[in-house]
């Protein structure tokens, strides 16, 4: 048989990332084929998003024509379900003025020894701004992804839910070290409100 060679299209495969969890914990709950189709649709089509933040309305999901055929009452329906059986993560986020479906996945579905911040951000906090995506953008840049991730479960864990909470908390690693005797002395002696004094308080409480 003549040797056949691929063209660069049909040679480049493009992997996706499903973690062990979906394996244990999601797929034994999926008895739709729809759900699961829209639920692997989905994490195909954000992971291979290169603009942030690394989620997908229900906007573009319905401008896709292999999502598009399923029809919208089904396609909410599989969506629902998703997001009831934790494949799928829904927020909302206002374009001109109108509510719109966001859909991202789970924080444990981001790609092994990443930390994706902006998916933290909009599930722990909220809506993503153009100015907080700088500044997640940057943070990113500038701290280890593990410290991001620490932070953000601190900051949640002492229902003080501000992206400044967890900037005070990063930058306080950052200068004295984030296992340092000295920062968990400060926490136990001054508490959480630690990030809300001095200074910089007035942007810690924003």
């Amino acid at each position: 048989m003549p040797n056949r060679q691929l063209s660069g299209s049909q040679s480049k495969t493009d992997f996706v990332w499903l973690p062990e969890s979906f394996f244990a914990q999601v797929l034994p709950k999926i008895q739709d084929l729809a759900e699961l189709k829209i639920a692997l649709h989905v994490s195909h089509l954000i992971q291979r998003k290169r603009e942030r933040p690394h989620s997908i309305t229900y906007k573009e999901l319905l401008s896709h024509e292999a999502i598009a055929t399923m029809g919208e009452e089904s396609l909410r329906r599989a969506l629902d379900l998703a997001v009831e059986h934790g494949a799928l993560f829904h927020s909302t986020s206002k374009s001109d003025g109108v509510l719109e479906g966001v859909y991202s996945l789970p924080a444990d579905s981001r790609q092994p020894s990443t930390v994706n911040i902006f998916m933290l951000y909009e599930q722990n906090i909220g809506i993503i701004t153009p100015m907080i995506a700088e500044e997640l953008q940057e943070a990113e840049k500038t701290y280890p992804p593990q410290w991001i991730e620490e932070a953000f479960k601190e900051a949640v864990t002492l229902n003080k839910r501000s992206w400044r909470y967890i900037v005070r908390i990063l930058e306080r690693w950052a200068s004295e070290g984030k296992d340092s005797g000295e920062y968990k002395r400060d926490i136990k002696k001054d508490g959480p409100d630690k990030y809300t004094k001095g200074k910089y308080g007035h942007l810690v409480q924003r």
